[in-house]
This record gives C-alpha cells, sequence and structure tokens, in this order.
C-alpha cells in the first residue's frame, strides 16, 4: 500500500470533521446573535482560537462568512444570503399555494399539485385532490416527475439555464427528444404544457408560477383523458392558468407570463 492511499481514509474523515465543524459555527448564528466573534465561537465549541480562526477565514474564502462593518466580528456571508433567499422563496410558494390547490381542485373536481425544481427535476411539495369525486387520480407529495412530464416541460420552457434545459432533453430519444423540445417550444409561449401517459390514461396540464426572479414553481391538474382532456384546451385550462397567475401575483412575479398565457385570463 502506498502512502496516498494509506492517508485517503484520514483525508476524507478530516474533510468530514471540516464540514462539520464549519456547519456547527454558522449554526451559532441566530436573531439574538446577528454577528460572531472568534473568541465567542471557540469557547462554545471547545476549540482553540488559532483552529477556530482558520476556519473562520476558509468560511470567508468561500462566501459563507464575512467581517463585519467595524472589523471585529463575523456576520453571514453573501452566499448564506443568497441560498437562505432562494430557500424562503422557495417556502412562500409552498405557503402561499395551499389555498389556490384548494379552489382549484374544487372548480375542476380534478386533483391539483404543486412542485418544486429538485436535483433533477421536479418533485410534487404539495397536492390537493377533490375529495366529492368518487374516482381521485394523485401523485404522492415527494415523487419525482419525468422528463416529459407536463411540470418539467414548464420548467425547462422557463428556467434561467437553458443549457441545463437542453441536456435534459437530450437524455430522450430520437422521436421522444423532438416531441420533447416541440412540447417545451409550444410550453415558453404559451405558458402550458400536458401529457398523456396512454399506459394509464392518466393525463395532466401544468403551468409556471412565477416569483420576481423567474419559475419558482409549477401548478398541475391531473385526471383521465376523460375528465381532463388534452388533445384540445378546456376549461380546466382556464382555471389552472387563473390559479397560477393569481399565485404568482402574490409572489410579484406575473410579469413573466407570456402574452398567449394572459389572454387565457
Amino acid at each position: 500500500m502506498t502512502e496516498s492511499s494509506a492517508s485517503r481514509p484520514d483525508a476524507s474523515q478530516g474533510d468530514i470533521q471540516a464540514v462539520m465543524r464549519a456547519s456547527q459555527i454558522l449554526g451559532l448564528f441566530r436573531p439574538s446573535r446577528p454577528v460572531l466573534t472568534v473568541a465567542d465561537a471557540a469557547a462554545e465549541l471547545g476549540l482553540n482560537r488559532t483552529t477556530t480562526h482558520r476556519y473562520f477565514t476558509t468560511l470567508i474564502s468561500a462566501g459563507l462568512l464575512e467581517r463585519s462593518r467595524d472589523g471585529s466580528a463575523f456576520v453571514p456571508g453573501g452566499l448564506l444570503v443568497q441560498l437562505g433567499t432562494f430557500s424562503l422563496g422557495r417556502r412562500a410558494v409552498v405557503d402561499m399555494a395551499p389555498p389556490h390547490l384548494v379552489a382549484l381542485a374544487r372548480t375542476t373536481r380534478l386533483s391539483a399539485a404543486l412542485s418544486l425544481w429538485g436535483a433533477s427535476g421536479p418533485v410534487v411539495a404539495r397536492v390537493e385532490e377533490d375529495n366529492s369525486n368518487p374516482v381521485v387520480v394523485s401523485v404522492r407529495i415527494g415523487h419525482q416527475l419525468p422528463v416529459d412530464s407536463a411540470q418539467c416541460k414548464v420548467f425547462m420552457a422557463f428556467m434561467a439555464d437553458q443549457l441545463h434545459a437542453d441536456r435534459l432533453m437530450a437524455s430522450a430519444a430520437g422521436t421522444e427528444r423532438r416531441r420533447l423540445a416541440e412540447d417545451v417550444a409550444r410550453a415558453r409561449e404559451t405558458g402550458l404544457a400536458s401529457t398523456h401517459i396512454v399506459d394509464t390514461d392518466i393525463t395532466a396540464v401544468g403551468a409556471p408560477v412565477f416569483d420576481e426572479s423567474g419559475i419558482a414553481a409549477t401548478v398541475a391538474v391531473i385526471g383521465t383523458a376523460r375528465t381532463l382532456p388534452v388533445h384540445t384546451s378546456g376549461p380546466a385550462w382556464r382555471d389552472l392558468a387563473v390559479a397560477a397567475y393569481e399565485l404568482s401575483k402574490e409572489l410579484g412575479g406575473e410579469h413573466h407570463y407570456p402574452q398567449d398565457f394572459t389572454a387565457l385570463l
């Protein structure tokens, strides 16, 4: 065994410990403690000041900490603020969505779902079902939707990173890829996308939800080819558009919609 290979487990363990220490330091910030000194962090974590100062220096380099205005302490850095803002935005749409989903499910007599973008695709975050309907078609919370789902088509149409959207579309087979690209292009123009799973006869129509910076989520209605035809737009499509628009309006993002979408309202 070479010296380098023998040291790898120790190096990995050291990396894990460093991440844990960094998270402990960042975890010391709270509303009652908006600034933090090396001395306070060292005392709370049981570390010596030299080691703690080294962690602080690394966290500054990573954008996770910044020096306070007077230079005597440290505050959360720009990257933390950016991530926090993003996280709060995602939480805001999840918190605001339920009444819109309830109304949409009641009006259309279909299941209504809110999806957020996960690591590699839309993930279902909220679902409201129409309990007055004896047959309910729904989707599980936490389920990651496939690339050809209505919700994913909408995300790909409006996500800021269009290169990432192209890579996702490239993962589909030849004929499916062309059809997917056409659906995404149409969604970019109309603000709506649909899907029909032939094997189960399940259908869905999706629409974007925007905040000030861009697409924040998607709202979809889910049914069957009988209850939610997708070969032509119907009343449920307009109800979906209205629900998505009203939610976006609460988030300050209604100006992002294409003209063809607002014509439905």
